[in-house]
């Protein structure tokens, strides 16, 4: 047996043994079972993509832990999606973006925020200062209380991670 083969099995065999357990878990926690559903789904996409079923030994607390992460993942995604309908509710008729630019403006919130949160929170306060409220890095080393040099290795980390986003999405499109 091929270790594709024993992969598949080992994933159907989870999601088999699991995967009611895991919806009912999230739907409790969620209260609603198309959120329960979709994050079900994603958890077993993450698991595959991981190709790691196999080596799995606690297999309700690995699906729980992944599950949470989803869910962080969710609820940061509504949050953002509301405050970016409560902006576009504010503007004047003339100015709201149309269904298709909302939803492509969504999509770029969500990979700024995903990128913002993998960052230390000194490199992420560096790059808000500079590319949100128009400071230059000596006025970000001041307020940030460190040197020139660092916050110049604070932008091109933050810098590196917004180039790692837009090759995965340009990976993705492709």
């Amino acid at each position: 047996m091929s270790a594709t083969s024993s992969e598949r099995d080992a994933v159907t065999d989870l999601y088999a043994d699991h995967h009611g357990w895991l919806q009912g878990w999230l739907r409790r926690r969620l209260g609603c079972r198309h959120d329960a559903a979709d994050v079900a789904h994603d958890t077993f996409v993450r698991i595959i993509r991981a190709r790691n079923a196999a080596d799995i030994r606690e297999p309700r607390d690995y699906l729980a832990t992944i599950a949470k992460g989803l869910l962080v993942d969710l609820f940061r995604r509504r949050a953002l999606e509301r405050a970016y309908l409560d902006v576009v509710a504010s503007l004047p008729p003339a100015h709201v973006p149309s269904t298709e630019e909302r939803a492509l403006m969504m999509e770029a919130l969500v990979e700024v925020d995903a990128m913002l949160a993998g960052l230390p929170a000194k490199v992420r306060e560096a790059f808000i200062l500079s590319q949100l409220e128009g400071l230059t890095y000596a006025q970000i080393a001041v307020r940030l209380g460190v040197t020139l040099r660092t916050v110049n290795h604070y932008m091109v980390k933050a810098l590196e991670s917004s180039y790692l986003v837009v090759a995965a999405r340009e990976r993705g499109a492709s």
